[in-house]
């Protein structure tokens, strides 16, 4: 029987992906006491980056904020996966990290960004408000627009 937030995912027309498995020297997830620390996740979509460049050049913001809310479906099925299915032992969203791919004179990265936080909350409700940073950078693996990483708390 789906739990809340998989009845919430189905709601939203979300159905998470297989998760990722991890191209280099690294866990998807570490579970430690109760919290759950994701990975970054980067706009994967049916095994591709779905959306790869700069934000601000060859990527618009509305791009690089879908990018961001593809990242984040990708953490919930890290999640999922560190929780053996369960997603309604989520008690809170914490932190969420963001990388957004940029030119130096871009300066909407928060803005690309709530495409993962703005989903963070319309999956966990007020559970799901969250500390957060966003920063730019040069480059991310595989020309990814974007890359988000996440820290939850579990029951």
């Amino acid at each position: 029987m789906a739990g809340r937030i998989d009845a919430r995912l189905a709601e939203l027309g979300i159905e998470l992906p297989r998760p990722a498995a991890p191209i280099a020297n690294y866990v998807p997830y570490n579970l430690t006491g109760n919290l759950v620390v994701i990975s970054g996740q980067v706009p994967m979509d049916d095994g591709r980056i779905a959306i790869t460049g700069k934000v601000g050049m060859s990527v618009s913001v509305d791009e690089g904020r879908r990018a961001a809310r593809i990242c984040f479906i990708n953490l919930l099925a890290q999640l999922r996966e560190a929780l053996d299915g369960d997603l309604d032992r989520v008690t809170k969203v914490v932190r969420l990290g963001g990388f957004i791919a940029a030119p130096a004179e871009f300066t909407q990265h928060a803005a690309v960004m709530n495409g993962a936080s703005d989903l963070a909350v319309e999956v966990f409700g007020d559970a799901g408000r969250h500390a957060r940073t966003t920063i730019g950078v040069p480059s991310l693996p595989g020309d990814a627009a974007a890359e988000v990483e996440g820290i939850f708390e579990i029951a």
